[in-house]
């Protein structure tokens, strides 16, 4: 009786979000086209992973890379295949669908296509953590600061969750988003006066705050791994609830959907997802703001095909723009989350001014 209660409610959930958020004709994808969309997608990370190998600051014959990923040696080249560019891009993989990922659900749970994950405190949190870290107990390696910044990520995002779930009604998208960015300016302003006068703190988080893939380990990549995977597998087992969420607490309630565990579980994965990615790689922005978006246009509203476009895409873009940002100002780089604002800005203005097809 219950599981023949529980598929009513997904088809009913499924029925008023088709007829409630209708698209134009040329905008309505099948289920085939979208699957045919999504390999594609997968082909593209694909080659992008490659070309993220194969191509930085110093030109290696792809061969030679061939040879690093299967007969490695101790040359010169084999070590900066093996122990930079490798681990560079597995980083950039994860962060990317951990960004993106946690961004959209950000922009569902909060209904807000403008939010990004930077809106619950996660970044101020992260970055405040990694002040203290360096500030005052000295921690210089990013091994070392790193765990500082997940914990101050989590901190951060508990506060806001308790703050905006103060008061009747609980946790709603509009106190979330206040919460968290009252929370970010209080410690945002925090750090930034910590690190104006401590000459150390403030070498270290210009360098973080650039947002960067550059420097980082394969430790820092199997330290970040399970958190991300995690976040992601919370992030998709959701998709079906947040689909009820964006049609608003009071529809959703009568279709007999939980918000308040759609919510907590959610800002548990943008927590594990956010706090992991930052902590390895610094604030990025514009992954988790764009890359939502222009799923959202190519397969409409339904979460249970953003979330997955979105996991594919985000990295596609981070790690384009990181090696955007191995060559452009050879020999020397430019961080990968300014070459992200650069390609950002301008493709979020077009997607914003296109309300039919970015609103949600």
């Amino acid at each position: 009786m219950a599981v023949n209660e529980s598929e009513k409610t997904a088809e009913l959930i499924d029925e008023s979000l088709a007829e409630k958020q209708k698209q134009p004709a040329g905008l309505v994808e099948t289920n085939s086209r979208r699957t045919l969309g999504l390999v594609v997608c997968l082909a593209v990370l694909g080659c992008v992973v490659l070309v993220s190998i194969a191509v930085g600051s110093k030109t290696i014959p792809f061969g030679t890379v061939v040879d690093a990923l299967i007969n490695y040696d101790d040359s010169n080249d084999h070590v900066i295949i093996r122990d930079l560019r490798l681990p560079r891009t597995l980083l950039g993989l994860l962060v990317g669908m951990a960004l993106g990922v946690a961004g959209a659900l950000i922009q569902a749970m909060t209904r807000n296509p403008l939010a990004d994950p930077g809106i619950l405190g996660v970044n101020a949190g992260a970055g405040f953590a990694m002040v203290v870290a360096v500030a005052v107990f000295g921690l210089t390696s990013i091994w070392s600061y790193i765990w500082f910044a997940f914990i101050g990520a989590v901190i951060a995002t508990v506060i806001v969750y308790t703050l905006g779930s103060i008061g009747r009604g609980g946790a709603t998208p509009i106190r979330l988003p206040l919460a968290g960015v009252a929370i970010g300016s209080v410690l945002g302003g925090i750090s930034s006066g910590i690190t104006l006068l401590n000459p150390t703190a403030f070498d270290q988080m210009r360098q973080w705050n650039a947002g960067s893939l550059s420097g980082r380990s394969l430790d820092i990549v199997l330290a970040v791994t399970p958190f991300i995977l995690i976040g992601l597998v919370l992030a998709l087992a959701l998709a079906r609830q947040l689909n009820a969420v964006a049609l608003g607490d009071d529809l959703a309630r009568s279709l007999g959907a939980n918000i308040t565990r759609t919510r907590v579980i959610g800002v548990v994965a943008v927590t594990l997802l956010c706090g992991a990615g930052t902590a390895a790689a610094g604030p990025i922005g514009f992954v988790g703001l764009m890359v939502p978006h222009v799923a959202r246009w190519f397969v409409g509203p339904d979460q249970r095909w953003i979330l997955p476009y979105t996991m594919v895409c985000a990295p596609i873009l981070l790690l384009a723009s990181d090696v955007v940002g191995r060559i452009v100002l050879r020999p020397g780089e430019l961080q990968v989350g300014i070459v992200t604002a650069f390609i950002g800005a301008p493709v979020l203005i077009l997607l914003v001014r296109r309300s039919k097809v970015s609103g949600l």
